[in-house]
């Protein structure tokens, strides 16, 4: 295979930097123009590889995985989006780490988009006469990002990774431990932290905590199973799909409007995430290819797990996460010459696993770092919740609470 110039590796880092910076910096600009920047980015590096190169099939390829990872998200963003949960009352300390809890796991079956969608608007309903800024930092830590690192619906580079060929259990069988080690502690950091605002807090009225509970579009949950039974269909080639593409429209058809309503539900959200990763995914293939063929110069010839744990969670915290663990999962074939993912998993598997828990834990050490957090920080601000800007979520809430539990893991597991 004739090796991509390392100048094509620009288009990438572009849109990643406009992706990172012009929603803050531009807001309106951003929402005008992200269609052009992204598409247009990723025609470039199109023609490159097709006219230039001579390599369609490798373009094919990365169209195909698009489609199969754009087909999940939107399914599972549609069916969790039929699904209206109705909380009343008050939630205390303890209330809050169980709901906080069951979200993490749900996010196993929903991924972290459909689980953060579902479940944020509870979450600040449940805390409305004391929501703080660390509720919202907390539920992108927990249900956004570290909850889903069980499954490959989970979270959207374990699912890449299995696009790739990494099992289906495989991920659930190594990941937990390190899965329930982050869990726990930041469960009990936030147990401490809104303990102490709950006792604080004066409420002019306190009738009860209990919560009531009210569920409502419970038929999506079969269209869900049909979503989960297909992942494990593999042929006929786009069989897969089209059961998932057939759960999202009948969810979409059957689910009553006040629901949706209730929802605020819109594709809009959904949109966006397809043109950017469109984007993402015809751009990334020169940095792929380019650090697959030089991986050795750029990270030694015996790199550790711990290595690969830190550097795919640095970038994933401040470019997403899923083409991160693209990058590191094609570098590590680089420097260990094994490029069947059967091999790599025989060989080194450790260095795989410091790829994934670092992709999907540092992912939720920035707004960017994964595709839910913006999506549950707009919210947030819609709900009038003091958010810190980026810069000082990394200060007051990845650095002070994000942090120790990353070294804490890497300690344990990496080190």
């Amino acid at each position: 295979m004739v090796m991509p110039s390392a100048w094509m590796i620009l288009p990438f880092g572009l849109l990643l930097i406009t992706i990172g910076l012009c929603p803050l910096l531009s807001p309106d600009w951003w929402q005008r123009h992200y269609t052009k920047v992204a598409l247009g980015l990723g025609a470039i590096t199109l023609c490159y590889y097709v006219f230039i190169l001579k390599n369609a099939g490798r373009a094919l390829h990365t169209a195909h995985d698009y489609a199969s990872f754009i087909i999940l998200i939107g399914s599972l963003f549609t069916v969790s989006g039929g699904i209206r949960i109705i909380v009343k009352g008050e939630a205390t300390p303890l209330g809050n780490v169980a709901f906080l809890l069951v979200g993490a796991v749900i996010a196993n079956l929903l991924g972290t988009t459909g689980a953060a969608m579902l479940l944020i608007r509870p979450w600040i309903g449940m805390n409305q006469t004391r929501v703080k800024s660390y509720h919202i930092a907390f539920f992108i830590f927990i249900v956004a990002n570290v909850g889903g690192c069980l499954t490959p619906i989970g979270d959207p580079p374990l699912f890449l990774g299995y696009l790739e060929g990494v099992p289906f259990w495989w991920v659930a069988k190594n990941c937990w431990p390190m899965w329930a080690t982050g869990l726990s502690i930041l469960l009990l950091l936030f147990y401490f932290l809104d303990r102490n605002n709950f006792s604080r807090v004066i409420h002019k009225s306190r009738e009860s905590h209990t919560e009531t509970w009210k569920f409502a579009g419970r038929t999506n949950l079969l269209f869900l199973a049909a979503i989960l039974g297909a992942l494990f269909i593999n042929q006929p080639r786009f069989l897969r799909e089209l059961i998932m593409l057939a759960a999202a429209f009948g969810s979409y058809f059957t689910t009553n409007k006040s629901v949706h309503e209730a929802n605020h539900f819109n594709f809009h959200p959904l949109r966006e995430v397809a043109v950017l990763f469109a984007g993402i995914f015809a751009t990334m293939m020169p940095a792929l290819d380019w650090l697959s063929g030089n991986a050795r110069e750029v990270l030694g010839t015996n790199p550790t797990p711990g290595e690969f744990f830190w550097s795919a969670g640095g970038f994933s915290s401040v470019l997403d996460n899923a083409p991160t663990y693209l990058g590191f999962l094609s570098a590590l074939s680089g420097t260990t010459r094994l490029y069947d993912i059967s091999d790599l998993l025989a060989h080194n598997s450790a260095h795989i696993l410091a790829i994934s828990i670092g992709a999907v834990f540092f992912g939720a050490a920035t707004y960017i770092g994964n595709g839910p957090n913006f999506m549950v920080k707009s919210i947030a601000d819609q709900n009038k919740i003091p958010m810190p800007t980026f810069p000082g979520f990394i200060f007051k809430f990845a650095l002070p609470f994000l942090l120790p539990v990353l070294i804490a893991v890497w300690w344990l597991f990496f080190k």
